[in-house]
């Protein structure tokens, strides 16, 4: 029963972990002419959309390596009952 819950966290660590990498990289910045006068507010958005771009990936870093740890926590697992 433990291991089946472990396989059942693992999978849904790892459809998390894939939706929240989708979701980062469905963001699209706009590219900035070398003819555009830039001033704070442009300076201001950009700074902003790449830490909300920075943000998105780390969570989706964070539920890959959740995902990671189950499954080895769940092979270990198995490994130590095979030997008991």
């Amino acid at each position: 029963m433990t291991l089946i819950f472990f396989d059942v966290l693992t999978i849904a660590f790892a459809l998390f972990a894939a939706w929240l990498w989708l979701q980062s990289s469905r963001t699209r910045h706009r590219r900035i002419s070398r003819h555009e006068q830039l001033d704070a507010g442009d300076l201001n958005r950009i700074i902003v959309a790449m830490n909300r771009s920075q943000i998105a990936n780390q969570r989706a870093a964070l539920a890959t390596a959740a995902s990671a740890f189950t499954l080895a926590l769940r092979l270990l697992l198995d490994l130590l009952l095979r030997f008991d």
